[in-house]
């Protein structure tokens, strides 16, 4: 299996924990499924307000206004016109009951119809409590639609991807939980590897650093070439018969950053 350019997901929905998850993990989907002509909703868990540094002078509300402005811009650049917010406090997820947000993302799903759901893995992809939470609120919403339900993907990365990406980025400035190494998926096991093309994958860029706040000082480490070749590839996995088990070990897990 190699990189695809043309990846038909019908309908998608995307569940994210926080502003930028959507765009790091699925801008390049995003956008191809809206020029396919399919619909696209993006729903976000929280407003990222615990991810500044703790000096930063503003309030808890100043930045959850940054976050909602730059994510609004982010997503008027991708040509995404639907979006929820479900309104629970940044670095909180885990302390949501499970079944009151996994049904919340039911209705949602009865009303939105995708044909696909996207989202974490039950790592999290960087162990953070939100992500974990976020995962499992989504898969048990997608349970809960029964016969009807959408095809359910989780994020994922390569081990080439993982290794040239912490060749240039501190694994403890990324990573949550001490020790966590990130989930990575045998290429050959994916059941989605897109590439953002030529006329995308600036796009992307752009859209990504329309959330200033949260990428720009990533870009300043890596330069803007390397984060847009870190950027281009976008990776899927179907769920496992093992996920369950380890959906759980991550709850128990925890984490103890915020992002």
């Amino acid at each position: 299996m190699t990189a695809d350019s043309r990846v038909n997901l019908g309908d998608v929905l995307g569940i994210w924990a926080h502003p930028d998850d959507e765009a790091w993990l699925s801008a390049g989907l995003m956008m191809q499924t809206i020029e396919a002509g399919n619909r696209v909703t993006c729903v976000t868990a929280t407003k990222g307000e615990a991810g500044f540094p703790a000096e930063d002078p503003r309030t808890p509300g100043q930045r959850m206004a940054l976050r909602e402005a730059e994510l609004a811009r982010c997503l008027s650049l991708l040509g995404v016109t639907e979006h929820r917010w479900l309104g629970y406090g940044d670095g909180k997820c885990a302390a949501v009951p499970d079944r009151a947000a996994a049904v919340r993302l039911a209705e949602l799903i009865e009303e939105v119809r995708p044909e696909t759901v996207l989202t974490f893995a039950p790592d999290g992809a960087t162990g953070h409590s939100d992500h974990i939470a976020v995962c499992r609120w989504a898969t048990q919403a997608v349970a809960m639609t029964g016969s009807s339900a959408p095809t359910l993907m989780y994020a994922t990365k390569t081990l080439r991807w993982t290794d040239e990406f912490f060749a240039g980025i501190d694994p403890a400035d990324v990573m949550m939980v001490e020790g966590l190494v990130p989930e990575v998926t045998d290429e050959s096991e994916l059941a989605v590897w897109f590439g953002c093309d030529q006329k995308l994958l600036p796009r992307k860029v752009a859209a990504m650093r329309a959330q200033e706040s949260q990428i720009e000082q990533i870009v300043a480490t890596i330069g803007v070439e390397q984060f847009a070749a870190l950027v281009r590839e976008e990776f899927y996995r179907l769920p496992r018969s093992t996920d369950p088990e380890l959906i759980d070990r991550m709850r128990r897990l925890g984490a103890t950053r915020d992002d």
